[in-house]
């Protein structure tokens, strides 16, 4: 009887003993250790884009003689003859005393930093005196463009693009108004009117808003854009483009100038 009772005892003892055992093993007792927890990847900022602060700036010139400007005969018309107290003459040739050139498109070529959304601001397109107002201009792709007429006689807008869809406006009459837009960059866009021959105007339609179009003593200034290095193209309708590489940084202004040459028979 004690025998029974003293192996009872110990089978007991012996299956506490492993139960023990197994609980110290899975972690059931003793002192644990903690799990560190899972590592995460943090990825460094995108750096920020420049600031625009940089502008580039210069003077277009003219070397040589300039052609004479021609006479326009207006009579043909004799509502765009009575507008005009002087004789009018074409202007494909803006040359001061100076030699300097008026009238040349200059933009930042292949630009492919940020570009600022385009201006919900009209650009205006003027037909006065029988002549377009301005001659040359720049505008963004998108903007809005309004076409007038302040003569008291029939014009028609015709715009002659090789990339943008063409069009061609009849607008016989004095305030009539039409807005249209360039969807696709082009530089340049000529602009006609089929019922006055000599009427005609340049277009740079651009996807963002670095160019300008030189005055007339020749002066010209884009900015502000971000600091780098830039392709400068200048266009005249007559003497072609010219282009230079331009690096300008931070809060700096860098020069571009240029110097047309007439071509043979020009």
């Amino acid at each position: 009887m004690n025998f029974r009772t003293n192996n009872g005892w110990k089978l007991l003892t012996l299956a506490c003993c492993t139960g023990f055992v197994a609980l110290v093993g899975c972690g059931g007792g003793g002192e644990q250790s903690a799990s560190k927890p899972a590592e995460t990847k943090t990825e460094a900022p995108a750096p920020a884009a420049a600031a625009a602060t940089a502008r580039i700036s210069g003077a277009i010139k003219f070397e040589g003689t300039a052609p004479k400007p021609t006479k326009l005969m207006m009579d043909a018309d004799p509502v765009c003859s009575k507008q005009h107290t002087t004789e009018v003459y074409t202007n494909e040739y803006m040359v001061d005393g100076g030699g300097n050139l008026g009238n040349v498109f200059v933009y930042v070529k292949n630009y492919s930093g940020p570009k600022p959304a385009a201006p919900k601001d009209t650009a205006v397109f003027d037909q006065k005196g029988c002549e377009y107002f301005p001659h040359v201009f720049g505008i963004r792709t998108g903007q809005p463009l309004a076409i007038l007429n302040s003569d008291p006689t029939l014009h028609n807008v015709h715009a002659v693009p090789t990339i943008n869809p063409q069009f061609n406006l009849a607008m016989p009459k004095q305030g009539m108004r039409v807005t249209k837009t360039f969807n696709q960059q082009e530089v340049m866009v000529k602009i006609k009117c089929d019922v006055h021959s000599w009427m005609a105007a340049y277009v740079g339609v651009l996807d963002h808003p670095y160019f300008a179009v030189s005055a007339a003593n020749g002066s010209f200034d884009i900015g502000p854009l971000p600091p780098g290095t830039y392709e400068i193209e200048a266009w005249h309708e007559k003497l072609g483009t010219m282009t230079q590489s331009v690096t300008v940084g931070e809060n700096a202004t860098g020069a571009a100038n240029f110097t047309f040459v007439p071509k043979a028979g020009a």
